[in-house]
């Protein structure tokens, strides 16, 4: 591929097809490395995704034999001849796309086909759900460099736990995808050509579900871990609120009634 053809090309692409989004970061050559500009790219994705009703499970995907290596060496080696304030903008900028995938309404897959290292490792902690092929493999190695996973390491933490965290933090050591597995890093692993299916099948049984009712066990859960003043009356009151609304309502009447409710993909009139 040219030089030319590199620097017009999109650094992710947005596709929105019926119910269900897909961001898809497209550096290949670059083994979806991520600097100012991809990270500017994949914030405005979010927001779209974000902003558009009809929008019901996001896939964070890549092309090529790699998820993301993470951190661009370039970007880095560029922002390290700045100022600290300039780096302390650049630093918000990745903070802010964690915190805009973490927080997005909707349910997320992460769709890991190859390796993950460093700020791609916060992607993935980032999604609600991450499915990798057996091939992938992951580290978080910015102590090599000299440098911490600070911007990730909330979601990071927040995913595998503090005590893994000491250990995968300080040695920087590559991990597979079942050791991922079992650290809760990722749920499902699969040969690579499965993958395609198996996210499909999540995606599917997403679609299946109340989409009010996705958004509000999402928002749930958030609001328990960061330990909601009053959770007693919270959580009787959203329980009620999904009982008596339209949703709920279908919901129940199909379930007696012994259908597909109407936001299912094999509802039929």
């Amino acid at each position: 591929m040219s030089d030319s053809t590199q620097k017009n090309r999109q650094p992710s692409l947005l596709e929105m097809n019926d119910s269900v989004a897909y961001i898809t970061l497209c550096r290949p050559e670059k083994h979806n490395a991520f600097d100012d500009t991809v990270i500017k790219s994949l914030i405005d994705q979010l927001e779209q995704v974000r902003t558009n009703p009809a929008m019901r499970v996001l896939v964070l995907q890549s092309q090529g034999k790699s998820f993301s290596a993470g951190g661009d060496l370039a970007w880095m080696k560029r922002m390290a001849d700045l100022s600290y304030d300039d780096n302390i903008k650049d630093a918000q900028q990745l903070a802010l796309l964690m915190q805009r995938l973490n927080d997005l309404p909707i349910p997320s897959i992460a769709k890991v086909q190859g390796s993950a290292f460093g700020g791609a490792v916060g992607l993935i902690s980032c999604c609600d759900i991450a499915i990798a092929s057996e091939r992938a493999k992951f580290c978080l190695s910015e102590v090599k460099l000299g440098l911490a996973p600070a911007t990730i390491s909330p979601y990071v933490i927040d995913a595998i736990g503090a005590r893994r965290c000491r250990q995968l933090f300080l040695t920087a050591e590559v991990f597979n995808a079942q050791q991922a597995k079992s650290w809760n890093l990722v749920h499902d692993c699969c040969e690579v050509e499965e993958l395609d299916a198996v996210v499909d099948a999540c995606v599917q049984q997403i679609l299946g579900n109340g989409p009010q009712a996705c958004r509000a066990s999402k928002q749930l859960i958030a609001d328990i871990a960061r330990g909601h003043d009053d959770l007693f009356q919270q959580t009787a009151e959203l329980i009620a609120s999904l009982r008596v609304s339209t949703e709920g309502q279908e919901g129940l009447s199909a379930f007696f009634e012994k259908r597909k409710p109407n936001w299912h993909p094999e509802h039929s009139e």
